[in-house]
């Protein structure tokens, strides 16, 4: 390459994006809050990898879906020819590593899982290539005591996060029996139609005609709204069920509505199924969905289990909160050393370390292209960063063997020995977080 000639920019995957430090607050309120709600309701963590035999998936979703069609990133791996896929969802790889490892044999597991999922679709404002999700999934429950008790979940997540503008929609699927009578009734239904339906319905009719029901089209909308009724299908057992999952949502005072357009793209559903929506996302308005898997575990090689769990996007929910107003941006540390010359430097790391060993969040100030900087331009990155103490040492400290400690919030600053600074600053540190005063980072 020419000397003269400029590097070309490389730039990121399109739908695959950068979490910048200036997000990073944010992702990790929502991550600290999930995980204390989830544990709160005994969940304990599973992580999977990112890559899986493409047959899981296939198996799983079932090989005429959209996603098993024309989302997923699957790949031949070159060295030995295995056919693999970056996962597209969290269930079937949880549910594969249940099986694998016979993590039911001790009994029903409340298991839940954080990471990313990929896939290959049209990026827009929450919907990318590489997208992250939380997911819950309690296997071996059979009940409709499970099916509220996640959904009850998530309403306390929405609490805790500051979030009031989502609601839940709800419905019942049935078995794999009343959903073939009325899988029956719903195409003839649409092939008395056929003139109505634009071309993806018309693709879906015999392979999925339940997505048809869920489709965005506003022309189509009176041709769905009078098409069979899934709950109209649904016989003694699946009712109850049903009525269960609602009598323990209704004497909690939880608000849902009963959507009997809310179907599944996914084979293995059954039952209970739930979303939780909102209006402010435009057409990306799921932000959860839910629901019972009873037929998974067998279909791709355990014993039968029954399975009920759900995945939540974090970018779309990292949006609700954005939208709900921002919290105050953390501090960055509790101290930022400020130091001149080469035995100032020396200190400052060793004063650094010990202030670190007392659990506190330490930003000693290193040397940009620019140099070290001077005592005002390290001063003004010490009040920017949020510290609540400036330490500062230059040859008249080294040679005093003491500090200078500046309280950044009251900027007052007083003289301490070399070996009092971490008692000095854990002292008042923990003196202002006993007052109230808004401290985020100490952690004996």
């Amino acid at each position: 390459m020419s000397e003269n000639k400029k590097a070309e920019k490389i730039v990121g995957v399109k739908g695959m994006n950068d979490i910048l430090p200036a997000d990073a607050p944010m992702w990790e309120l929502f991550e600290n809050t999930v995980q204390s709600v989830l544990q709160s309701y005994g969940f304990q963590k599973i992580v999977t990898p990112i890559v899986e035999d493409t047959s899981l998936f296939s198996r799983a979703i079932g090989a005429v879906t959209d996603i098993v069609e024309k989302e997923m990133y699957s790949f031949e791996d070159s060295m030995n020819g295995d056919q693999l896929t970056l996962r597209p969802e969290g269930t079937a790889g949880v549910v594969r590593a249940v099986i694998e490892h016979n993590l039911a044999y001790e009994g029903p597991k409340r298991l839940w899982y954080k990471g990313p999922m990929f896939r290959h679709e049209r990026p827009q404002r929450g919907r990318y290539r590489q997208f992250f999700q939380v997911g819950a999934e309690c296997i071996g429950f059979s009940g409709p005591d499970v099916d509220a008790e996640l959904i009850m979940l998530c309403r306390r997540l929405w609490d805790d996060l500051g979030l009031s503008n989502i609601r839940l929609e709800l419905n019942s699927i049935g078995n794999a029996e009343e959903r073939n009578a009325h899988r029956a009734d719903l195409i003839a239904y649409f092939e008395q139609h056929i003139d109505q339906l634009d071309a993806e319905a018309q693709r879906r009719l015999h392979a999925n005609p339940l997505r048809i029901l869920d489709t965005k089209n506003p022309t189509m909308q009176d041709l769905v709204n009078n098409a069979p009724r899934l709950l109209d299908y649904l016989k003694d057992e699946s009712l109850a069920h049903f009525n269960g999952v609602k009598k323990i949502l209704d004497a909690n005072n939880v608000q849902y509505t009963v959507n009997p357009r809310l179907v599944r793209g996914l084979d293995y559903y059954n039952r209970t199924v739930f979303e939780w929506v909102t209006d402010e996302l435009g057409a990306q308005g799921t932000v959860c969905a839910g629901g019972r898997y009873d037929p998974l575990i067998e279909q791709i090689g355990g014993k039968p289990t029954p399975a009920v769990g759900f995945a939540m996007g974090i970018e779309r929910l990292i949006e609700l909160m954005k939208l709900a107003g921002e919290p105050h941006e953390p501090a960055q540390c509790d101290v930022y050393m400020v130091h001149q010359g080469e035995a100032a430097q020396l200190q400052s790391f060793i004063l650094a370390e010990r202030l670190r060993d007392a659990g506190l969040d330490v930003i000693l100030h290193c040397a940009t292209a620019a140099g070290a900087g001077s005592f005002k331009s390290q001063m003004k990155k010490a009040d920017g960063s949020g510290a609540s103490f400036a330490v500062i040492i230059g040859e008249d400290e080294v040679a005093s063997q003491t500090a200078a400690v500046k309280s950044l919030g009251e900027q007052q600053q007083e003289t301490v020995p070399f070996d009092q600074v971490v008692d000095y600053i854990v002292d008042h540190i923990v003196g202002d977080h006993d007052h109230d005063h808004e401290h985020v980072h100490y952690h004996p």
